[in-house]
């Protein structure tokens, strides 16, 4: 039973449906003592001048009303396909079930507007041009993204897109602003878990530690001025010559994440990029170059396309300075002389590690990575990056990995390491003190799903919802029909 409540409520929280490109027109209300007709058209055909045959055809019918917002019956049926689309699977997806999902982000909208929880234009176009900007980059034009999306004109998409994105994002507000201040104490967590049958209580899968030491090289001196030397050049081509910015990046940038996008990103202040690339960006007017700098990753230069208000829209490119084989060498047998000072007992793994690794994020820690998920020090073995779990699926019990060479996935240069599995925990029924934050987080998402069901109970029954008389023997999880 409280399985299935958490995962009801991750669904609540997680938004399992996607919205797609539904259509969430707001439009004048119908009168509310009349059940909403269905749209209907006559079909004549005039082929004998003596005989007229009228035939109805269905064009839309209205599915539900909610506050402002009304849904019809194309708006569910778009779903369904966007969400086969977007590679979804829909096998226990049912009409209603959409409908159902669909009638909740219109209610949390309509409230949100009701309580001034606003917003701006500004911030939704900013989202729309965000999604055209990465649709045409991967379908590669703009007519390309219309015709896909059987769209006439730039015009009509961009405003459908903002009818979209308002809605979502006015839901989401609303659903932040009842979830934001609930928090879980210690007891709450007991209590929750002492509720739950010993024959119900969740099976947590084989889980690990993880500890590395890790050593990266440094480059040349003059190998870092070669790169600047580069870079420089490209920067002069660019302002002097016209050059594209677009075309260098792609021919020249090291970085993953956007060289085949010509090094396109846009950025806030909040972004999480390093501190310095974004200190250079937010110092640079519109059309403006950079000088060289550099960050973690190697050397950049930046060109400032677009400011919007607290947003840039820019283009960089990314070289790494080469490292040697030599240098890479020499690392490794330093590792390797790491590594059997542990084994004699010279140091422990953790003290190694705060002496000698060059990866600050976990040398304080005595090597110890973060799971992604929940920051906590353990992983589960199902879940875990592949490339993490290949690393040390075979380690034994206080065995220290040969050095590992590693060309980050991020865009930064090679390195080696050495990894240690520091615990490990075999697969087990959920323990109160062993799996206290596992419990914690399930405790606090039962809090949440109950304030946000009490919430929808209340909000239901003061505001305006009708259903169409098709869609009324659905069995919906809210009492949408009033009964």
């Amino acid at each position: 039973m409280h399985m299935k409540i958490k995962i009801i409520a991750s669904l609540v929280f997680m938004g399992v449906y996607s919205i797609g490109f539904a259509q969430t027109d707001s439009i004048q209300l119908p009168d509310t003592n009349l059940e909403p007709p269905d749209l209907t058209v006559e079909n004549t055909d005039f082929r004998n001048d003596s005989t007229k045959v009228f035939k109805k055809v269905k064009l839309d019918g209205i599915a539900a009303v909610i506050g402002d917002y009304v849904i019809l019956d194309s708006d569910i049926e778009k779903t369904l396909i966007d969400l086969r689309n977007q590679g979804a699977s829909t096998e226990d997806v049912t009409r209603c079930g959409l409908l159902g999902k669909l009638m909740e982000d219109r209610l949390y909208a309509h409230q949100a507007v009701q309580d001034s929880i606003l917003v701006s234009d500004d911030e939704v176009n900013l989202t729309g041009d965000r999604q055209l900007q990465s649709l045409v980059q991967q379908i590669g034009s703009m007519e390309k993204v219309l015709k896909y999306y059987k769209k006439d004109n730039e015009a009509d998409f961009r405003e459908e897109l903002y009818k979209i994105n308002k809605l979502r994002m006015l839901s989401e507000k609303m659903q932040q602003s009842i979830v934001s201040e609930i928090e879980i104490t210690p007891e709450e967590v007991r209590q929750f878990f002492n509720k739950i049958p010993k024959e119900e209580r969740p099976v947590i899968g084989a889980e690990m530690e993880i500890a590395q030491i890790v050593k990266e090289p440094k480059p040349s001196d003059a190998e870092k001025q070669k790169v600047i030397d580069k870079l420089n050049a490209i920067k002069a081509d660019v302002e002097d010559n016209d050059a594209s910015f677009n075309v260098k990046a792609i021919l020249y940038s090291q970085d993953p994440g956007s060289k085949s996008k010509g090094g396109f990103y846009s950025i806030t202040k909040d972004t999480g990029f390093d501190k310095t690339f974004k200190d250079v960006a937010f110092s640079l007017k519109e059309g403006q170059v950079s000088e060289p700098f550099e960050t973690q990753f190697g050397f950049h230069i930046i060109y400032i396309e677009k400011i919007r208000g607290q947003e840039l829209d820019l283009r960089h490119i990314l070289i790494m300075p080469e490292i040697s084989q030599s240098t890479l060498d020499e690392l490794k047998v330093e590792l390797d002389s790491i590594r059997q000072q542990i084994k004699d007992g010279k140091y422990t793994f953790g003290e190694a590690a705060r002496n000698f690794s060059d990866q600050k994020e976990t040398a304080n820690d005595g090597g110890k990575l973060r799971n992604p998920q929940d920051f906590g020090p353990r992983f589960e073995l199902t879940k875990m990056d592949p490339e993490l779990y290949n690393q040390v699926r075979n380690l034994k019990d206080d065995e220290i990995s040969l050095p590992i060479f590693e060309q980050d996935p991020r865009g930064g240069g090679p390195k080696y390491k050495i990894m240690k599995v520091t615990n490990r925990y075999d697969e087990h029924v959920a323990d109160f003190a062993q799996d206290y934050t596992k419990i914690q987080q399930l405790a606090k998402t039962e809090k949440q799903y109950k304030a946000i069901k009490k919430w929808m109970n209340e909000h239901i029954e003061d505001t305006y919802i009708t259903v169409n008389e098709g869609n009324r023997d659905c069995d919906f999880a809210n009492n949408w029909v009033k009964e």
